[in-house]
């Protein structure tokens, strides 16, 4: 069908207003960073005034973003790796192994994902306090406290779960007749059949470790253990902190998860597309 001008001046339009809509922020935000025009709390600039690094060094440099930007990747990193490979042994687990109890488990696994963050917020904490057996150390005050609660998520087990059930048996059933372990079918034979998957909750599981923000708080007392978005939230309610150097900060904070959406783009665009499709 031949498509009109009105339709076309339509279509315009709103793709227009999309662009204006969802680009508008970011746009202020980085024109606002990179101007030297001091603004007001709240305020945003839509057009660069005198371009200038001088917000970024002093983030850099002064507020010292560099020791948060790299409690955050640490955390994000090393949290990310093994909640990955926890979910996935979990959901390997659930999905081809019978055993009894598994509907229980798997039920227990998925109320996780009905209790706020504000509920579990003062057992966590009680429990980061506590001495572990043995050691007579708690985790409470370190990179520890900061990771071994996130490892276990939901949302990332019930997604590989529901990829795994749908790889044939027949080809597990081949892969052991021909002498290999469980461990080597599990790595050789099933992940990488749910390699869109483990693409599409390891972007997940970064974005939602990396805005953690009340963990950090209940975990670590020390301001050196803070992560970005804990620091964020200080600078904003300092009275003294500049509006550009705020926002620096904040692009700061942006660039690794622009980073790694972009290097997985792909798998996470597979992952979507075959869930769409299953479902």
């Amino acid at each position: 069908m031949k498509t009109t001008f009105p339709q076309k001046l339509a279509r315009g339009a709103v793709y227009t207003l999309l662009v204006i809509v969802f680009c508008g922020p970011f746009w202020g935000i980085l024109v606002t960073a990179f101007s030297k025009h001091t603004v007001q709390p709240g305020q945003l600039l839509l057009w660069p005034n005198e371009p200038t690094l001088d917000h970024f060094v002093y983030a850099w440099v002064e507020v010292r973003a560099w020791i948060y930007l790299f409690n955050s990747l640490l955390v994000v990193i090393i949290g990310t790796a093994l909640q990955t490979l926890v979910s996935a042994l979990a959901a390997y687990a659930l999905a081809r192994k019978r055993f009894r109890g598994a509907a229980f488990v798997s039920l227990a696994i998925l109320s996780t994902m009905m209790l706020p963050d504000e509920v579990i917020s003062i057992p966590l904490y009680l429990i980061l306090h506590q001495k572990i057996p043995l050691l007579g150390v708690s985790i409470y005050n370190s990179y520890a406290a900061l990771i071994l609660p996130l490892v276990g998520w939901a949302f990332s087990v019930f997604l590989l779960t529901e990829f795994m059930r749908a790889v044939p048996r027949d080809l597990e059933d081949a892969a052991r007749v021909d002498g290999a372990s469980e461990l080597q079918i599990f790595w050789r034979v099933i992940l990488p059949l749910v390699k869109p998957a483990l693409g599409t909750t390891t972007i997940f599981g970064f974005l939602m470790i990396w805005d953690q923000y009340l963990l950090p708080l209940i975990a670590v007392d020390d301001r050196e253990l803070y992560t970005i978005p804990v620091v964020l939230r200080s600078l904003r309610v300092d009275e003294i902190m500049q509006q550009n150097i705020f926002i620096a900060v904040t692009v700061i904070a942006t660039v690794p998860c622009i980073v790694v959406y972009l290097l997985l783009q792909k798998q996470f665009n597979r992952g979507l597309m075959s869930g769409a499709v299953k479902g």
